[in-house]
């Protein structure tokens, strides 16, 4: 499989990267935590249900580290980690929503689950290599971080299909 990607399309991952790492910086200079609200993963989803899954892929591939060089932000063990959620993210976006044409809110589900067991077993395989601030079954036990991230997901869920829509209605604008 070839992936064309022409202008238009890596202006729009440039553009969704760019927001993949502002988002995040916004929400923690408003004292908002991004371990609850998720902020990174709001650009990563769009970018997928809107470019398409490779486009997501890369987003999610390559914000987690570049945040994190520019800002400081995800802290540095947990940049393996999101490297392999986000990625899965846009992939699931792209493919179920663009490719598949499942509903916009069925994909959303879809890809958060797979994202986060991804960052489950992320843990498992990391943890065997070196000290981690928790493992896989505190992130699911209440009280951690696929808990703690229960507003990200809901506002997710809450802000994600109506964004899309908008940008749909723009794209057919143009």
């Amino acid at each position: 499989m070839t992936v064309r990607l022409g202008p238009h399309r890596i202006s729009f991952i440039a553009l969704y990267l760019a927001l993949a790492i502002i988002l995040p910086v916004a929400f923690h200079q408003f004292g908002i935590a991004g371990r609850i609200f998720l902020p990174m993963h709001i650009p990563v989803l769009l970018c997928g249900f809107t470019v398409g899954p490779a486009a997501g892929a890369i987003v999610g591939l390559f914000a987690p580290f570049l945040s994190h060089l520019l800002t400081g932000m995800p802290p540095l063990y947990a940049v393996p980690l999101m490297t392999l959620e986000l990625p899965l993210y846009g992939i699931v976006a792209g493919l179920t929503y663009k490719k598949m044409g499942m509903n916009i809110y069925l994909s959303l589900l879809i890809a958060m689950v797979i994202g986060r067991l991804a960052f489950a077993l992320g843990l498992v395989i990391l943890g065997l290599f070196m000290e981690l601030p928790y493992g896989p079954v505190q992130f699911f036990a209440a009280g951690g971080a696929a808990i703690t991230g229960i507003p990200g997901i809901i506002l997710q869920i809450i802000i994600i299909p109506p964004l899309v829509a908008a940008i749909k209605r723009a794209q057919r604008a143009n």
